[in-house]
């Protein structure tokens, strides 16, 4: 079985060894066994050459208390979950009392960040611990992450603090139980020791608590741990540190492929360069398959640098990633990115992009004549893996017919023009069906529910208003005309067309009133749905079952493979607000509702609705909805929203950098 497989199954699997005892864990640092590590343990940021670790230790924090704490994930290591109730537990879990058999070490890696080569990044507020052999012979890296400075922190502190380190939390788990290869979250664990942040770059720095995450993968290796060997980038000037060490190179190559890729090792031992190959165009696959997967659950990552990328195709680094609500293919999750470079939309080509990166790094020992074919695999992958999860989404599973990507391409362009939740629409398509199916409903009453979940003539305006200035927008204009190349070369072309469609978006909204955009949505999403029941039917005919019998299977299948609950943004603030406050119920209710994700909850969504009025307002929208709060500052019933609606008003502001 394949590392990524065992990542997604083995909690399935419970072992005799799940009573463990954090003291009883098994660790076997092989990375560091056969990686060159630095020892050099000075103070300070510093360029650290010839090693792929360097030694560090954690820095304690005050007065460690747990937010959460997956079961799921502890039991990977072959822990019983309640170790994370004993007395010692946040201090074991926030790396203040480290566990005998730790060598606490940090990553060296490069990256190409935002298009451009940055030279050292490394691990500036992660800090491996080592690796525990699991109980069912898998190997797990434990990784800390905001436990105190490295030699890549590149004079911040490596500390991170409570906002950022729960949606890291929430989001792993959460992206396992969807089936998407992730890496996972073990604990949350939040302190009394107080940094300085400045959550937005405004200038409005305020006192945050030390928050450390304890997270799990196979390996924290990724595309940007080989650009430490790249010479001097003709752009930015950078070099990696390891410029020139070819045997390096070589050595941590094949200490990647036997590790994590022990069939191809097997087979081509002895064959370098076809070895290399191999190795490269399984991650070629693993990665398009990876990036498929999130485009159909409406997933952005937000920071799709190649330092941001995994070796193993997983999905690594949760920043300011973002789950759309209403559907838009130009979504930017990270307030940051105004270019829109990481757009929902940009993803596949980015990743493609950032393979071409890697196999460069690769380069000479893989030559570029054969990376190149293998980079092409790239599309037929993505395409082959988003058809699959696509059909799944909309029950078709009996064949596959030509038009079927014309049907999923005017869905999600319905979805666009009417502002329509792009999960709940997919859930929602579960109740439709032939009519002649018993107890199919009324199209008319179906189109009530599909338009309950498309956004309201002032969301969309909103959401279409100008994001630049009119005289920036002057300038841009003005320069593709004059000097198109120089436009290109800054990033602007993306900008101004996004701007100009958003405009043209806005202009045809100004003319509308609500009736006559509800009147709109309802044609256009008529005449998807009639032609979506010709494709059922035709389905049906060549199923060989009861209609009543396929109807069940079809809305099964559907139901596993669109999910109920998401990570949405304006869940986790509330989780985040409360925590905050020291209340940490929401944030565990939150993670256990979504490690069950395609189940419907109805309990849960009842526990917060008597929870709503002690749930704080989130803090990012509170000068605009002062009137809807109580003398408390808390939200009223009707503003928490549920765990499977549209935001509510305060949450549609909510901006993560």
């Amino acid at each position: 079985m394949s590392v990524v497989r065992r990542l997604i199954h083995s909690t399935s699997v419970r072992s005799i060894r799940r009573d463990m005892a954090f003291e009883s864990l098994s660790f076997d640092n092989l990375a560091l066994r056969r990686l060159p590590v630095d020892t050099n343990r000075a103070p300070g940021s510093r360029q650290v050459p010839g090693a792929c670790f360097s030694r560090v230790s954690p820095s304690p924090v005050s007065a460690p208390r747990i937010v959460a704490a997956s079961a799921p994930a502890l039991r990977l290591l072959g822990l019983d979950p309640a170790q994370s109730e004993r007395e010692i537990a946040a201090e074991i879990l926030c790396g203040n009392r480290l566990l005998p058999g730790t060598e606490a070490a940090a990553h060296c890696y490069c990256g190409h960040q935002f298009g451009n080569f940055a030279g050292q990044l490394g691990d500036g507020a992660a800090m491996y611990l080592g690796e525990v052999l699991g109980p069912q012979g898998d190997r797990w890296e434990l990784q800390l992450k905001g436990a105190g400075p490295t030699p890549y922190s590149r004079q911040s502190d490596g500390r991170k603090v409570l906002r950022s380190s729960l949606r890291e939390f929430l989001c792993s788990e959460a992206m396992h139980h969807l089936g998407i290869p992730t890496t996972r979250a073990a604990s949350c664990t939040t302190s009394d020791t107080l940094v300085l942040r400045d959550p937005f770059y405004d200038g409005n720095s305020k006192m945050e608590h030390c928050t450390v995450v304890l997270r799990i993968a196979p390996t924290f290796l990724r595309f940007g741990s080989f650009e430490i060997f790249k010479a001097s980038d003709p752009v930015t000037g950078h070099c990696g540190p390891s410029v020139g060490r070819s045997d390096m190179k070589a050595t941590m190559l094949d200490y990647t492929i036997h590790t994590f890729y022990p069939d191809i090792y097997a087979k081509y031992k002895h064959q370098s360069t076809e070895m290399y190959a191999r190795f490269f165009g399984e991650v070629v696959r693993r990665t398009a398959r990876l990036v498929a997967d999130w485009q159909c659950v409406g997933f952005c990552h937000g920071v799709l640098n190649t330092d941001n990328m995994s070796i193993l195709g997983i999905t690594i680094d949760y920043g300011p990633f973002g789950f759309m609500d209403r559907f838009d293919p130009n979504f930017v999750c990270n307030a940051s990115d105004d270019g829109g470079r990481y757009a929902f939309k940009q993803q596949p080509g980015i990743c493609h992009w950032n393979l071409a990166r890697l196999a460069e790094a690769l380069s000479p020992e893989l030559p570029s004549e054969r990376s190149g074919p293998l980079l092409n695999d790239f599309q037929p992958e993505f395409d082959a893996r988003f058809s699959e999860n696509m059909h799944r989404k909309l029950g078709l599973r009996q064949q596959e017919l030509p038009h079927d990507p014309d049907l999923v391409s005017s869905l999600l362009e319905t979805m666009h023009s009417t502002g329509c939740d792009f999960t709940n629409c997919f859930r929602l398509l579960s109740q439709f069906s032939l009519p002649e199916a018993e107890g199919a409903m009324e199209l008319a009453n179906f189109l009530c529910l599909l338009l309950d979940n498309c956004a309201s003539l002032a969301e969309m305006q909103e959401a279409f208003r100008a994001r630049m200035h009119p005289r920036q927008l002057h300038l841009l204009m003005s320069l593709a005309e004059s000097n198109p190349m120089l436009l290109a070369r800054v990033g602007g072309q993306a900008r101004l067309e996004a701007e100009l469609e958003r405009a043209k978006k806005l202009l045809a909204l100004q003319n509308m009133s609500e009736l006559s955009k509800s009147e709109r949505d309802s044609e256009m999403w008529t005449a998807w749905l009639q032609a979506y029941r010709e494709r059922l039917k035709k389905d049906f005919e060549v199923s060989g079952v009861p209609l009543e019998e396929w109807n069940a299977s079809r809305t099964k299948i559907m139901n596993s493979a669109n999910p109920k609950y998401i990570l949405r943004n304006y869940i986790a603030q509330r989780a985040i607000d409360a925590a905050e406050k020291g209340n940490f119920t929401e944030a565990r209710r939150v993670m256990h509702l979504l490690e069950q994700p395609y189940t419907d909850q109805p309990e849960k969504e009842e526990q917060l609705a008597h929870a709503g009025r002690s749930l704080p307002l989130g803090a990012m929208a509170k000068s605009e909805h002062e009137e809807d709060t109580d003398e408390a500052g808390t939200m009223g019933r009707d503003e928490v929203g549920g765990y499977a609606s549209h935001p509510p008003a305060w949450a549609r502001s909510l901006a993560v950098t």
